[in-house]
């Protein structure tokens, strides 16, 4: 998957792409601007820093039963945000997502739309269902997919687990005009 240029609703422009072995120092550096709170909120306890074996799993992905976009800042080249999923052993029509974005880029669209390109992603190689295990005050997170028409699948001490059910419909590319919208993900609650 080659990068595409995207411009978010502030007029921000990104390129997404598939993340790569070589994005190690970008995903360090990105996981370096992220505070307490936001590394809290991603892995749902306290994360001071991600070891060799930890970078090598976020960045040696396969692309079918481990996806992951990387957004980089066109300005500078620093990676902003990434979205992934890893499918479910189990049951491989489902899948687990994960998106973070540094802190001084949230509140852009950046996330709403790594998850509307990784949603494409994962339909391409037959993934019909995310869910997302999320920390139960994570506001952002909750909001994004709710916008993506996710449903509370379940609550543990903490952490909330949704379901989105992912659309065979064309992808369409997300804009503050037309949002995520329905067009995109689906869910029958």
């Amino acid at each position: 998957m080659e990068g595409r240029p995207v411009a978010l609703r502030d007029g921000s422009k990104v390129l997404i792409r598939q993340v790569q072995r070589a994005d190690a120092p970008l995903l360090a550096d990105g996981f370096a601007r992220l505070s307490d709170k936001s590394r809290r909120m991603r892995f749902l306890a306290r994360k001071d820093q991600l070891s060799a074996a930890e970078l090598r799993y976020l960045t040696d992905v396969d692309h079918h039963d481990h996806e992951a976009l990387g957004a980089v800042d066109q300005a500078d080249g620093r990676g902003v945000g990434v979205a992934r999923y890893v499918r479910d052993a189990e049951d491989p029509h489902a899948a687990e997502i994960a998106v973070t974005v540094v802190d001084d880029w949230q509140g852009r669209g950046l996330g709403t739309e790594l998850l509307a390109r990784l949603s494409a992603r994962a339909r391409s190689e037959g993934i019909h269902r995310f869910t997302a295990l999320v920390a139960e005050d994570n506001v952002a997170m909750a909001g994004l997919l709710r916008n993506m028409h996710a449903c509370l699948a379940g609550r543990s001490p903490g952490t909330v687990e949704y379901e989105i059910t992912l659309t065979t419909l064309v992808e369409s590319t997300a804009t503050p005009a037309a949002g995520p919208g329905p067009d995109r993900v689906r869910t029958p609650c």
